[in-house]
């Protein structure tokens, strides 16, 4: 038995990394996807990719997800070509290193439009669709900067760590509403995706890991699937009784 048998799903930032990688694992145990991306280009080759494989199961479009005006097209998009919608992981974002004086207004407020705002617009605008099929599940994926602070990570923690904060609201909102829609965080640390690319420019790739990995007590940094397949077990019905809660993907940082 496939593990999203007759569940449909929305991802965010699916053209690459730990969405791409989410995509493909929910097609694998039976899910319909519609990846999203601001990169059109890119999430589009992506999904040609995956209906070889999939044909039935893939749709794709290009999203702003900073946009209500995006984020609406999306959810209808959705509900119209693949009859409603019972999973959505935020999973878009960007990272930005700065400290509280180093951090510019600009930057701060666009990595919270990305990181943050993204996550409020995709539940709020996604729960009215799920509420007609009597169940869903909502994934946010934070990070564990938002558990965990950095020096240098002012707007980005912050961002993160309102995600986290965010999906319980959600989480306890739709509780009270008995709508049987669960919500979650998810928080990976270092994972081999483009958000470290800044940081392999800048050291070499191989040596930007082994910095990385010096951090972590299991000495080394994720894949995307170490991600994704806590993904899937929020978004399968065998995580039907967890809500509110939050999953660290992190080596064991948090536990030091």
């Amino acid at each position: 038995m496939k593990r999203l048998q007759n569940k449909i799903a929305l991802i965010t930032g699916a053209a690459q990394g730990i969405g791409l990688a989410t995509a493909k694992l929910f097609a694998k145990n039976g899910a319909k996807v519609l990846l999203t991306d601001i990169n059109e280009e890119e999430v589009l080759t992506q999904s040609e990719k995956m209906k070889l494989d999939y044909p039935d199961q893939i749709l794709a479009i290009k999203h702003d997800v900073t946009s209500a005006d995006d984020w609406k097209t999306a959810v209808n998009y959705i509900d119209s070509e693949f009859g409603g919608i019972n999973i959505l992981v935020n999973n878009a974002g960007i990272m930005a290193v700065g400290t509280i004086e180093d951090e510019t207004f600009e930057q701060w407020k666009h990595v919270h439009n990305i990181d943050l705002d993204s996550v409020f617009l995709g539940c709020k605008y996604t729960i009215p669709i799920m509420k007609k099929e009597k169940k869903g599940s909502i994934i946010n994926v934070s990070s564990i900067s938002g558990i965990i602070a950095g020096h240098n990570l002012a707007a980005y923690n912050s961002a993160k760590a309102g995600v986290r904060h965010l999906s319980k609201s959600v989480a306890v909102h739709c509780a009270r509403e008995k709508n049987d829609i669960r919500c979650n965080s998810i928080h990976p640390v270092f994972i081999d995706t483009n958000l470290l690319e800044g940081l392999y420019k800048k050291l070499g790739k191989e040596k930007a890991i082994e910095k990385l990995s010096r951090q972590i007590p299991m000495g080394k940094i994720g894949e995307p699937n170490d991600v994704a397949f806590a993904i899937l077990y929020l978004a399968s019905d065998e995580s039907k009784f967890v809500t509110g809660t939050e999953i660290r993907i992190d080596g064991g940082i948090s536990a030091l």
